[in-house]
């Protein structure tokens, strides 16, 4: 059982963990290889690469909540 809004927190700053905390763990790490490789990113193409970053970190913070809550509702 997963507590949603420390999911959240643990996804504010590691972007994909928290949906790791909250049981989704390949979806997890797959945002946060593509965080990663977007982070590095802003480097060579700039603003594009910030936008998908926001892009995929507020995605990440949603799946980290709604998974989380999910796994409230059941327990």
């Amino acid at each position: 059982m997963a507590n949603p809004i420390l999911a959240v927190v643990i996804s504010f700053f590691l972007p994909g963990i928290g949906s790791v905390y909250a049981g989704k763990v390949m979806m997890g790490i797959v945002i946060f290889i593509v965080a990663l490789i977007l982070a590095a990113l802003q480097l060579y193409i700039g603003w594009i690469a910030y936008i998908l970053y926001l892009i995929v970190w507020a995605y990440g913070l949603y799946d980290a909540y709604t998974t989380a809550k999910a796994t409230e509702v059941e327990a």
